[in-house]
């Protein structure tokens, strides 16, 4: 971290505010991701999302004079891999999971974001943060239920989705807090792009048979039309995406990864509320119980940050 970044004061009730904000929007548009799963490639939406996200972007960029030099930075470039290949690996596991269940698995990403806070860049955790981390733990244990059916080989995508994640975010913070926000959500973007045309021109050029891409169609099978329905909620979840992730960028930019990632857990609420709205996945009363342990774990770190 360089000496001016390390000058930079910590914005920790702002921070709190935006990744709040930009989790519920985010859960809504992984709603939408699940919903057109049957229809469309992961490929697809990969770039169809993004092309409409990046002039949204770029314009906003314009009117707040941000300079678009840091674009290929090396630091921009390795966090906008780490969170395309989170993407991946979590949108590939929802034609399977319910969307709740694995929003869970992906959202034990908090736990690694503070233990990589504390190894990697020194940042103090104190003991009512630890606290609220196994808190927000337990919480998450009583949502998987681990040892039951849903407990499932495929809940590892999304747990593999949270280390990578969870690294991008630490990443963010030692080598990518200089940056413009709006860089970090345009270099990611263009990942997006770049990964959806090369995933689909290996695919054409692999020429799998129906035996194979019938087995995961979201991934492995040709594109489909588009319509004006469809080209419509690509364009609603490119304009929503560019906003939740240039939101996230910027609460780990301005505040320490272990509080921010710990208000992650609002995703969980969110996603079992849309989870219920697009699905009718109903959560029981330990899921519930989970929801609120993850709750608590939030005001525990926070009120750990504010009584150093």
């Amino acid at each position: 971290m360089t000496q001016s970044t390390a000058k930079q004061p910590d914005q920790v009730a702002r921070g709190i505010a935006i990744i709040l904000a930009s989790v519920t929007a985010m859960a809504f548009a992984d709603a939408v991701v699940k919903l057109v799963s049957a229809d469309l490639t992961l490929w697809q939406v990969f770039v169809a999302r993004s092309i409409f996200a990046l002039p949204c972007l770029m314009a906003l960029g314009y009117v707040k004079s941000v300079g678009f030099g840091h674009l290929f930075n090396r630091w921009v470039a390795a966090r906008s891999l780490l969170l395309v290949l989170t993407w991946l690996a979590f949108y590939a596991s929802l034609p399977v999971l319910e969307l709740s269940l694995a929003a869970v698995a992906v959202y034990s990403n908090p736990i690694i974001t503070a233990l990589l806070s504390a190894a990697i860049l020194g940042e103090r955790v104190t003991r009512r943060q630890w606290m609220g981390v196994a808190v927000g733990f337990a919480g998450v244990m009583a949502i998987l239920k681990p040892g039951t059916e849903a407990f499932t080989w495929v809940i590892l995508l999304p747990l593999l989705g949270a280390a990578f994640y969870s690294t991008a975010m630490v990443l963010t913070r030692a080598r990518c807090r200089q940056h413009e926000a709006i860089n970090l959500a345009l270099g990611l973007h263009g990942a997006f792009i770049v990964t959806g045309v090369l995933a689909t021109a290996i695919l054409l050029f692999l020429d799998l048979g129906p035996e194979i891409t019938t087995v995961t169609p979201f991934l492995l099978g040709d594109w489909m039309p588009i319509g004006a329905e469809e080209w419509g909620m690509m364009a609603f979840l490119g304009v929503l995406s560019a906003a939740f992730f240039l939101g996230v960028a910027r609460a780990y930019q301005i505040a320490p990864p272990q509080i921010i990632g710990t208000f992650d857990y609002a995703y969980l609420v969110s996603a079992a509320l849309w989870g219920f709205v697009f699905f009718a996945e109903q959560p029981d009363s330990l899921t519930l119980a989970g929801m609120v342990l993850i709750t608590l774990a939030g005001l525990l770190v926070a009120r750990g940050k504010s009584h150093e």
